[in-house]
């Protein structure tokens, strides 16, 4: 038995299509749906916070205080590190005074309380002992804490 058609227009293509076939699959679906997520977390995490977060400006904060310790071990000689409103700065004693060789600033907004400090900052002898003391950094309403101890320790406070 035949059956008759419709005559196709001119030009137009032959291919039958089996059910099921057309389109893509959930399992395609879902590949790009997490390829897509992939890319956007990583954009996301390399998008700077602007301004920076005050968590990881007191973590700065201690890694430089870390580096002045063992920069007061290695010379044998000691090492203040000097905290103000606008920064803070590394001094090394020479010719009887104390002399600046690496200054940073806070973010804007940042301020900061020291307490426990003395001779304008934090002084590290040559066996890496230090003044405790306490820095408070605070910005808006949030706060984060730097505790350096008597060993030289140097710890963010959560």
């Amino acid at each position: 038995m035949t059956s008759r058609s419709e005559p196709e227009p001119a030009g137009a293509s032959r291919r039958r299509v089996r059910p099921g076939t057309a389109g893509f699959t959930m399992v395609e679906l879902m590949v790009v749906i997490v390829i897509i997520g992939l890319a956007a977390a990583a954009v996301v995490l390399a998008m700077p916070d602007p301004g920076g977060s005050l968590r990881s400006e007191a973590e700065r904060f201690a890694a430089r205080a870390k580096a002045a310790r063992d920069t007061a071990i290695v010379e044998a000689r000691p090492t203040l590190l000097r905290i103000d409103s606008a920064g803070y700065a590394l001094a090394r004693r020479g010719g009887g005074t104390w002399r600046e060789s690496d200054r940073w600033s806070w973010v804007e907004g940042t301020s900061v309380m020291a307490s426990g400090s003395g001779e304008g900052g934090i002084r590290f002898d040559s066996t890496g002992l230090a003044q405790p003391a306490q820095i408070t950094l605070s910005r808006r309403d949030r706060r984060v804490g730097v505790a350096i101890g008597q060993d030289g320790e140097i710890h963010v406070l959560p």
